[in-house]
């Protein structure tokens, strides 16, 4: 799938996702909640969220693959010091990586 073509199909689903009420609740935004699948700290810490940093560096990847492997090894780097097992997600990173240059070479 195009990245512009996912990109808005994406914001799209935003858009629906916001728009949600539930009875005794009020609107759902992922901002609003501590939800560790729609916006979890790991990924939401600082200044940009790590989804726009990889789907950014992504954006001009050779293939869907490497642009895969890339976003996988970036997003693991992102948020290592986050949780409990740095040197594991350092360690998948590298999986990744090494994937990446493999598919180069």
């Amino acid at each position: 799938m195009e990245y512009e073509k996912f990109k808005k199909e994406y914001e799209e689903y935003q858009n629906y996702e916001n728009s949600l009420v539930f009875p005794n609740v009020g609107r759902y935004t992922a901002e609003s909640t501590n939800d560790l699948v729609n916006s979890p700290s790991h990924y939401t810490r600082g200044k940009v969220e790590a989804i726009e940093i990889i789907e950014e560096a992504i954006e001009d990847a050779a293939s869907v693959q490497a642009g895969f492997n890339q976003g996988q090894a970036l997003k693991y780097l992102l948020r290592m010091w986050l949780k409990d097992n740095p040197l594991q997600d350092a360690e998948k990173a590298q999986w990744y990586l090494t994937r990446l240059i493999e598919s180069m070479r």
